[in-house]
């Protein structure tokens, strides 16, 4: 067993948090699969791995759908944690077929390529409004001024939460993520939960709301969908919108400051990218390969696995490391160097299989019309200093990404 001694792999340490990826690579030359002490997990760091695990059956997010805590041999979560479970435990991203597979087809009917295309316009022409704010006033912080904004207004828009109560959604986000980094601390859990309490209260006033006076919103589009026959309880409708606002910026904000602060550091691919706008879907695709806004997704191990000759049993979890995975020689040519027109890039930042992030289409419409509209705005956007990398391992970001716009 592997331990922070012997291991270059360090989730709290703030070096390894600065810059993970000569660890991961000092993790896919020690093998296919590393059992971790610390966090009672088996690292999985090699691309070909990863990608096949998160599409095999006989590993899940969840585990409750077949085993309770007692017979899967986990200690069951202590019960003031009881409102965020409630929460993320109903959510599709935490639940297996066919709950799973009843609520993902209900909610795709709002990520079809045709619904989100009609979302374009309205994407881009609130980033252009972002932005230029950001070069009235010379500059400012890409993240708040830009990248936060803008796939939280626009998921808000969706799920028809009023503007006057956005405000609320980013401090609640952040506190229930918090709870999915590596053995989080009693008080991030106090905050997870404390949020978890307000967002449920404000959504079930919000459903109660949306059943007198239904509009064009998905919240309205779940209702109707249940009173027509689809079951889908409150706390299911409660917990699809929160995961919805959760996964429907959380990454894309990360994924903007992460990848500024990258071309900022590769001023020739800078460079390039501000000669030649076309590249711009192609960027979008390295920058979320090159540093993945989340470096890690968990699998309960629900049937016995073997994974070159080591047998990891039922009961065990599995850490797949994305930042690893996407920084794999055997699969990217060069992969520590940032490469704007990377052709062949197969990243799996948005995952595989049934829990392939649902949202990935409206993601790459939003990362490509902040990104066009800094490159039109402001063509000569500098960093002002060098910015301060959040403690957070798992949900790689930024705590501000201060530039001016020259």
């Amino acid at each position: 067993m592997a331990g922070p001694t012997d291991l270059a792999f360090d989730p709290w340490d703030p070096a390894f948090v600065a810059d993970p990826y000569p660890a991961y690579a000092a993790l896919r030359a020690r093998g296919r699969v590393i059992r971790y002490e610390p966090t009672d997990q088996w690292l999985v760091p090699h691309h070909a791995d990863v990608s096949a695990l998160l599409r095999d059956r006989r590993l899940g997010r969840s585990y409750r759908h077949r085993f309770g805590h007692e017979e899967f041999g986990r200690t069951p979560p202590p019960p003031e944690h009881e409102p965020f479970h409630t929460l993320n435990d109903h959510g599709m991203l935490d639940l297996e077929p066919p709950d799973h597979t009843r609520i993902r087809r209900l909610v795709s009917k709002a990520f079809t390529p045709r619904t989100v295309e009609r979302l374009k316009p309205y994407v881009e022409a609130l980033a252009d409004e972002l932005v230029a704010g950001l070069v009235r006033d010379g500059g400012g912080d890409l993240l708040t001024d830009v990248a936060e904004p803008l796939p939280v207004a626009v998921i808000a828009e969706m799920l028809g939460i009023p503007e006057a109560d956005r405000g609320q959604l980013r401090p609640w986000s952040a506190d229930i993520c918090g709870m999915y980094e590596l053995n989080p601390s009693k008080e991030t859990a106090a905050r997870a939960v404390r949020a978890s309490v307000e967002f449920s209260a404000y959504l079930r006033e919000l459903i109660a709301a949306r059943r007198e006076e239904p509009g064009e919103d998905l919240v309205s589009g779940l209702i109707a969908a249940h009173d027509e026959g689809d079951r889908l309880t409150e706390q299911e409708m409660i917990s699809t919108a929160v995961l919805l606002l959760n996964a429907g910026h959380e990454a894309t904000v990360n994924a903007t400051v992460n990848g500024w602060w990258a071309l900022f550091r590769n001023p020739d691919q800078l460079a390039a990218l501000r000669a030649d706008h076309s590249l711009v879907p192609s960027a979008v695709e390295e920058l979320m390969r090159y540093d993945t806004p989340l470096q890690l997704f968990e699998r309960w191990v629900l049937d016995d696995i073997e994974l070159d000759g080591t047998t990891i049993p039922r009961g065990a979890e599995v850490a797949l490391l994305f930042g690893s995975a996407n920084h794999d020689p055997a699969v990217f040519a060069d992969p520590g160097r940032l490469d704007l027109a990377r052709a062949d890039n197969p990243h799996i930042s948005f995952s595989a299989g049934i829990h392939y992030c649902i949202g990935a289409p409206l993601a790459r419409i939003e990362l490509a019309a902040s990104m066009t509209a800094l490159l039109r705005r402001a063509p000569a956007l500098a960093l002002v200093a060098e910015p301060e990398r959040k403690p957070n391992f798992v949900i790689r970001g930024l705590s501000g990404l201060r530039v001016e716009v020259g």
